[in-house]
């Protein structure tokens, strides 16, 4: 079953930052790889799903023009807010995925550490809405832990291969590691950043 949001909340009330986003390194390093593997360096409207503390976002925040975040957990969302609060353009709020899908069109969606506390029918869910939430041109990041948890419906690397079966989007970074799976997807062959700066033709 897909983890409630209670899983999320108790989480939280034990622990300020209950995954150490602040203080690992792990965590640290991961952020740059993925804010590195972004091909565009700004985007228009994106979507983080999954928000946490809101130390990605305040990451993305001076990439994007606007950008929402949102989490299962209240207490999460209070935090994030205060991570990002000089941000006037992020909004962040309290949604249940993927029931609560925002409306309208992103051109990036992020989809890190999140897929796998849902259920196989709730993953497919949530991959099609990201899909189809795309913007022409858009980009799609998901990135997932690769261990197994106890807790967890589904591991972080069949969400990857999930989202590869349900999407015919191209795949522009393919990065694999013991720890974690980074992919990045766009809408049709995009040029490379080299190829987009003339580096190239």
């Amino acid at each position: 079953m897909t983890l409630p949001a209670g899983y999320f909340e108790d989480l939280y009330a034990s622990k300020e930052d209950p995954w150490g986003f602040r203080d690992r390194w792990y965590e640290s390093r991961k952020r740059e790889v993925t804010l590195a593997s972004l091909p565009h360096r700004r985007y228009r409207r994106a979507f983080e799903a999954g928000c946490s503390i809101g130390l990605v976002t305040s990451a993305l925040a001076a990439r994007c023009d606007q950008l929402l975040a949102v989490d299962a957990s209240e207490a999460a969302v209070a935090r994030a807010r205060q991570q990002v609060a000089a941000h006037r353009h992020v909004h962040v709020e309290r949604r249940m995925l993927p029931g609560e899908w925002p409306a309208g069109e992103f051109d990036l969606v992020v989809l890190s550490e999140v897929g796998y506390y849902l259920d196989a029918d709730d993953l497919d869910v949530l991959i099609d809405r990201a899909i189809s939430g795309l913007a022409a041109g858009g980009v799609l990041l998901a990135c997932h832990w690769r261990h197994p948890v106890a807790d967890y419906p589904q591991s972080g690397d069949a969400v990857h291969r999930a989202i590869r079966e349900r999407t015919a989007l191209a795949r522009a970074v393919f990065h694999e590691e013991t720890d974690f799976l980074l992919e990045v997807f766009t809408h049709g062959r995009q040029p490379s950043v080299a190829e987009d700066e003339g580096l190239v033709t």
